[in-house]
């Protein structure tokens, strides 16, 4: 059976070289996203993961020229408290290197002392889960509406969508590229951020994908809009996409104050 739950998100400083929609034809580098799920105590360290990625974490992985980062707590979802983190990186060797280029960063191992050396009594975290995902061919990099550009009022939602073998997977993954449903959500206002094939993660085969809007209303209409659209209809109807899907689990999640998505 599907679930359905939401995620509120918030952006600041986002760059123009990843907040804009590429001219047709344009190339560029497909990304590789890391999707982490912290799992938070409840005591007095349930802020220290967010800390650590505040003071620590971020800007370290800027000086690395990883950026943007993105922090959300979770408002609507399974396992609360949690904190999601999404972390961009240009290419595989970048999501290799980067734990080695932190370890020998003196300011970033001093900001994070508090975390990285939390004590088994007391520790910042209950437990990590990580997915690695390739951006897809037709949203190739992070991107983001102006009024989230704007640091407007916006919430973002999270969707996994599971199939049944990874046979059937790639063919919804055709679906969004080659199919044009990417197009669709973009013609149809639902805003995509980002498209990721799940490579290495829990509950494959997988993709997820991150939307934004204005707020829950907005949300709604321009889900209403999209289901209504002709061409969507369309494409949903074609037989060599049907029963792609097995499940659809969706999150709310608010944005921290310092996140950079």
């Amino acid at each position: 059976m599907n679930r359905r739950q939401f995620v509120t998100v918030s952006s600041l400083a986002a760059a123009a070289s990843w907040q804009s929609i590429p001219a047709a034809g344009e190339n560029r580098a497909q990304e590789f996203y890391e999707l982490r799920q912290y799992h938070l105590p409840t005591g007095a360290q349930k802020n220290a993961t967010a800390d650590f990625y505040k003071n620590a974490a971020i800007p370290a992985l800027n000086r690395l020229g990883i950026q943007p980062i993105g922090v959300f707590e979770t408002i609507y979802g399974p396992s609360q408290p949690t904190l999601y983190v999404l972390i961009p990186h240009p290419s595989l060797e970048s999501l290799l290197t980067t734990p080695e280029k932190l370890a020998a960063d003196a300011e970033y191992q001093k900001a994070g002392e508090a975390f990285l050396n939390a004590p088994f009594a007391d520790p910042a975290y209950v437990r990590v889960e990580s997915s690695l995902m390739r951006a897809f061919s037709h949203l190739p990099q992070i991107e983001l509406p102006d009024f989230a550009v704007a640091k407007k009022p916006r919430i973002f939602e999270l969707r996994v969508y599971e199939s049944h073998s990874g046979k059937f997977a790639k063919k919804k993954i055709e679906m969004f590229n080659e199919g044009g449903e990417i197009a669709i959500f973009r013609k149809t206002g639902l805003n995509p951020v980002f498209f990721g094939e799940t490579l290495v993660g829990p509950r494959m085969p997988n993709l997820t994908y991150m939307l934004c809007f204005e707020n829950i209303e907005h949300r709604n209409k321009q889900w209403g809009v999209f289901v209504s659209d002709p061409d969507w209809k369309a494409l949903s109807a074609k037989e060599e996409y049907k029963d792609t899907v097995s499940n659809i689990t969706d999150y709310i999640l608010r944005p921290t104050a310092f996140s950079q998505i």
